[in-house]
């Protein structure tokens, strides 16, 4: 709810920040599923690596909406602006989930004096950023189109007539 308010702020609408946490609930799937395949309690650390992929989910679902929402501009209509944010934003959104994937998976396997202390962390983060990255690539620009499906005017265009 805190991260919605923040982006509606900064957003200054209400309907956009909704299209973004639209990958959060993806995240949490994935952070419970990474948690029961490995039979791995939830506590304190997990709950930060929650957090951790609510930023980073966030973050990328921000990436691909603002520049949808640029097309949108440009092109006026909602399919295509959320085709070409889908496609452009690929290579951004997956090489930031990547790396924090691969970054993890050393602190996941909790190998070593004292590893198995933060590895629901790295658990948590790596099965709730596969997921959020899905969702993000594929789910957001889907939502993003049904809810922009009627913005079919584009003031460049009207300029130019």
């Amino acid at each position: 709810m805190l991260v919605y308010l923040l982006i509606v702020v900064n957003f200054q609408s209400w309907l956009d920040p909704f299209i973004i946490i639209t990958a959060l609930p993806a995240a949490m799937a994935g952070i419970v599923l990474m948690l029961f395949v490995t039979h791995t309690t939830l506590s304190v650390p997990a709950l930060m690596g929650a957090l951790m992929c609510v930023g980073v989910g966030t973050a990328n679902s921000i990436l691909v909406v603002s520049f949808a929402k640029d097309r949108l501009l440009i092109h006026g209509n909602a399919v295509n602006a959320a085709l070409e944010a889908g496609t452009t934003r690929f290579r951004p959104v997956i090489m930031t989930a990547l790396a924090m994937i691969i970054g993890m998976v050393p602190m996941a396997l909790g190998l070593g004096d004292g590893g198995e202390q933060n590895a629901p962390l790295g658990r948590a983060v790596i099965g709730g950023l596969f997921c959020a990255t899905v969702a993000t690539l594929v789910f957001v620009p889907s939502v993003f189109a049904l809810f922009h499906k009627n913005s079919n005017s584009s003031p460049i265009t009207e300029l130019q007539s």
